[in-house]
């Protein structure tokens, strides 16, 4: 047992050493099947290595009716060393059991926080800890509105995860703490029949307004975790989502939210150097009549084939290898679950046959090494206003008895304008302002009057909601008011 100890120091001490910033992209895994296996997780970690996956993450549900209790304890002891003997680094997940775990109890966020202390001091050699999981759904997290109607989750998990940060430096202050893992995808309607949840964008933005009015100068988070599924499962890689919700391809508009939200504080955004894991990631699959008999139930969604999720998975990993600021891709799921209304985006099928993704993937691997076979992309971010458009009346002249005025507007952010009527070299003559809703274009209108004849021009400021120092502005060409005989 010693000697196992001093084995198992000396594995994790290696895994640290070659793992740092800047170093090659991780390609790992979310799968909880190791533990209480038999072996500790041995044959599935063989397997792993095989694939060349370094990273897996595990569950801990933290329960408020045992909040001192870390379920699976003894699985998960016998489990670590086993990992580490395979160079497979561990992250775990640290998340509520229940949506209303944390808000249900004015004692639970300082209960939370304290669990995380007790997981670090009982696994000192797990450096990286996720605080959460996606708290915009309201599967994970309750309430995501008040009866107004007011997003609050953003403000009340920023709360919890400066707690928690605080919390687990004070234990390590080498503990890399990753924060969020919000699901790509929210409606930001309290009203709608179901799934009230939150867009990753105007989380993220809730979650910087709460952080400044806090007048917190620690950070809340080291790494930033995301989850870019696709919207659905039969789309292609790079088909993402409109803002304000965000895919794999629409990473950049994370990137923003951050900027936007965080720039001038005590948390660091991309452009400073935070990195990002997309700690789950996955394309459903249907299963072949092969192997049918080792699953059960009815599937609920519409998958894509397993050619398909081959190619996928290779592009996005040499796709991510090329965006610095990415420090790891997990899939999720290894190996299916057997119940078909659940999750089968793995690289093997439950019977534990491999899909041609599982072949894919371990190409894509050992032919990059986690690194960029092509050109990296640099971010850095905008100053104005993403998608602003407007569409001015294309008469050149116009009788001075014209008095109706207007053209159209849209952007593809929400947004606020202020418009007008300028006399060319002079001021403004007419003026109007509104709101303007991402993707919708809309009439401006200006006030009703005759203009005296000379030269004008239709102009519009646009300012992003997210960020007013964000601005455009979009001018029309020159038209002339005459004196009708």
């Amino acid at each position: 047992m010693k000697k196992l100890a001093v084995t198992f120091a000396f594995a994790c001490a290696c895994l640290a050493f070659v793992s740092p910033a800047g170093a090659a992209m991780n390609v790992g895994v979310v799968d909880d099947q190791p533990i209480g296996q038999p072996d500790s997780g041995a044959a599935f970690f063989v397997l792993m290595n095989d694939v060349g996956l370094q990273e897996i993450r595990l569950t801990l549900k933290w329960d408020p009716a045992a909040p001192a209790t870390i379920q699976n304890q003894a699985q998960i002891d016998a489990l670590l060393p086993v990992a580490a003997l395979r160079g497979i680094r561990v992250v775990f997940s640290v998340q509520p059991d229940k949506a209303t775990s944390i808000t249900g109890s004015p004692a639970a966020p300082a209960q939370f926080a304290a669990f995380l202390q007790q997981v670090a001091r009982a696994y000192p050699t797990v450096k990286d800890i996720i605080v959460g999981n996606e708290p915009n759904k309201p599967r994970f997290w309750q309430p995501q509105f008040d009866a107004s109607g007011r997003s609050v989750a953003p403000a009340a998990f920023e709360s919890l995860l400066a707690l928690s940060y605080d919390a687990l430096k004070a234990v390590d202050p080498t503990i890399n703490v990753i924060g969020v893992g919000l699901s790509p995808r929210g409606n930001d309607n309290p009203r709608a029949s179901g799934n009230i949840a939150s867009s990753p964008v105007k989380f993220i933005r809730g979650l910087a307004a709460a952080y400044r009015a806090s007048h917190r100068t620690k950070p809340l988070m080291d790494e930033f975790a995301f989850h870019p599924y696709p919207n659905k499962d039969t789309d292609p890689l790079m088909r993402g989502y409109e803002w304000p919700n965000a895919g794999m391809p629409n990473l950049d508009r994370v990137k923003q939210a951050f900027w936007d939200g965080f720039r001038g504080t005590g948390q660091k955004t991309f452009e400073d150097g935070l990195r990002m894991k997309l700690d789950e990631v996955g394309w459903q699959v249907a299963v072949p009549p092969s192997s049918l008999a080792a699953y059960f139930g009815t599937e609920s969604i519409m998958p894509t084939d397993e050619a398909t999720q081959a190619a996928i998975y290779a592009a996005l990993l040499r796709y991510a290898t090329c965006d610095a600021s990415i420090d790891s891709v997990l899939f999720f799921g290894f190996q299916d679950e057997a119940n078909l209304d659940r999750w089968q985006a793995g690289l093997m099928r439950a019977d534990g046959t491999h899909r041609p993704s599982y072949d894919s993937v371990k190409a894509t691997i050992a032919q990059t090494g986690g690194n960029c076979a092509g050109a990296m992309r640099s971010w850095r971010h905008s100053l104005t206003v993403d998608g602003a458009n407007a569409t001015f009346p294309k008469d050149r002249r116009l009788p001075r008895r014209v008095s109706s005025w207007s053209f159209l507007a849209g952007a593809d952010e929400d947004a606020s304008f202020d418009a007008g009527i300028y006399r060319v070299g002079g001021r403004r003559v007419l003026a109007e302002s509104g709101q303007l809703t991402a993707h919708l274009t809309r009439f401006v209108r200006l006030p009703s009057r005759r203009l005296a004849p000379g030269r004008y021009v239709y102009a519009i400021r646009f300012r992003a909601a997210a960020n007013p120092t964000r601005t455009r502005r979009l001018t029309s060409r020159p038209f002339v008011i005459f004196r009708s005989r």
